[in-house]
């Protein structure tokens, strides 16, 4: 059904088009989408000229000491006049006023980064990992730039929310600037990332994958073994065995998924698998769209053993053969 409406439609779009020539048909389609793109590029400059001038507005507040200046009344009445001279303006009520104070005290110590005298700020975690992904000769200038490009790429309402919640931890509300670039997160995603903290268990997990993968999957990899997993939200709390552990999981899988990471794509429980003779059966069973590469799942409660590392070698081999 839906293969035939998606027929339709198409047959439906070129029976509206005036020429019907191949060449021309394939030109309005390229002109469409170059239209698309420029649409989102203005978007996003004009996203980040928004942003600039809420975080110029918010260090005129702090640094000309506004508040003790011009009285405990400033905020209000600055609201009103502003709102009075740009009455076509949305962005003047006195909450977002607040926010961009807060914007600018949140995140002026990173934007303003670009020392090597700032030892505290090159020892953070986010700074690390950038570290890792950017070119040593021109480190610190790219760092600068990196941090600038993706608070300011950030839309608005994700600031709010990371203000909220990390109004005085500049590192942590980095991070997720970050993720949210990279990723492509909605604010919902953001706000269900920050549940299930992701900031804590970033980096934990020791891999060699910087050795052993190509560098395009080396961060994706990294992602992949986040240490350690939190699953809190399963209800567990009493004693319990592996299956009730892994029926639990599924029962939440959408839950699951989000912690795992993004990219993963749910296959099967209890995998059938045929190794040679023998059939084995994996307990879960992922693919990981970005990696492309299936992720085997065994769940078990007791110490991780040898045999336990065998078992699953032998699953990944047939898993790569299959």
């Amino acid at each position: 059904m839906s293969i035939k409406y998606k027929k339709d439609k198409m047959t439906k779009q070129l029976k509206s088009l005036t020429i019907l020539d191949k060449d021309y048909i394939s030109w309005i389609d390229e002109l469409s989408s170059r239209y698309r793109q420029s649409q989102v590029k203005a978007a996003v400059k004009v996203n980040t000229e928004m942003l600039r001038f809420y975080y110029d507005l918010g260090k005129d507040i702090v640094t000309l000491k506004a508040e003790s200046k011009w009285g405990s009344g400033f905020m209000k009445n600055l609201s009103h006049d502003l709102k009075l001279k740009n009455p076509s303006a949305a962005c003047f009520s006195l909450v977002n006023l607040h926010y961009m104070k807060n914007f600018y005290l949140l995140y002026h110590s990173l934007i303003d980064f670009s020392s090597k005298n700032d030892e505290e700020l090159v020892n953070t975690l986010i700074v690390q990992q950038l570290a890792e992904q950017l070119d040593q000769a021109d480190f610190f200038q790219q760092v600068a730039e990196k941090i600038k490009s993706d608070i300011f790429s950030t839309p608005w309402g994700h600031h709010m929310i990371l203000i909220d919640k990390f109004k005085s931890e500049p590192n942590k509300a980095l991070f997720f600037v970050h993720q949210t670039v990279d990723n492509g997160w909605s604010r919902d995603m953001l706000l269900n990332f920050i549940d299930t903290d992701l900031y804590e268990r970033q980096g934990k997990a020791l891999t060699n994958f910087k050795r052993t993968l190509p560098d395009v999957n080396s961060d994706l990899a990294q992602e992949i073994t986040k240490d350690p997993y939190n699953f809190a939200f399963t209800g567990i709390t009493n004693k319990y065995n592996e299956r009730k552990l892994k029926d639990t999981l599924l029962t939440n899988i959408a839950q699951f998924l989000i912690e795992l990471g993004t990219g993963f794509a749910y296959v099967g429980k209890e995998y059938r698998l045929q190794i040679g003779d023998t059939e084995k059966f994996v307990d879960l069973l992922f693919y990981n769209l970005s990696l492309s590469c299936y992720v085997v799942i065994e769940v078990k409660i007791g110490k991780f053993d040898f045999a336990d590392l065998g078992q699953l070698g032998g699953y990944v081999v047939s898993c790569n053969r299959s």
